[in-house]
């Protein structure tokens, strides 16, 4: 009997196919573990970005505008914010209004968190505002 003719597979043939397996379910993992963390550091991004734009927002509307800093941190504790309100260097005079009875403020908010995967992270945003002099 010829045994060359029988069918099935060698045991190094089985051998290299569970390698060549486990080579793309090894790299799959990879590829999909890596879009989590990237997906969860986006996350982190996204709500600093929202307490930052907040703290921008509040400015003028809960209190009037006056120079200063003012810190805090989100309700969980991850985020800490801090926001600082500074005449603006090019109004000219700093005791002088500008013409209308309007002052020009800088106003910058910065939120820094801890990351899982990392160093501190931290967001800034920063605008002008005017302010009704009094």
């Amino acid at each position: 009997m010829n045994r060359r003719h029988a069918g099935g597979f060698t045991l190094i043939e089985v051998v290299v196919a569970f390698l060549l397996l486990s080579v793309v379910l090894v790299t799959v993992f990879e590829i999909f573990s890596r879009g989590l963390a990237r997906a969860g550091e986006l996350d982190d991004y996204g709500q600093a970005l929202v307490i930052a734009q907040a703290r921008l927002a509040a400015v003028g509307v809960e209190a009037p505008i006056a120079e200063g800093a003012t810190a805090g941190e989100s309700e969980d504790g991850r985020f800490h914010w801090s926001l600082s309100i500074a005449r603006s260097p090019e109004s000219g005079d700093p005791n002088r209004p500008i013409q209308g009875g309007y002052q020009r403020y800088q106003v910058e908010s910065r939120v820094n968190w801890n990351s899982p995967a990392g160093p501190e992270r931290s967001i800034s945003l920063a605008t002008l505002q005017l302010s009704q002099v009094k």
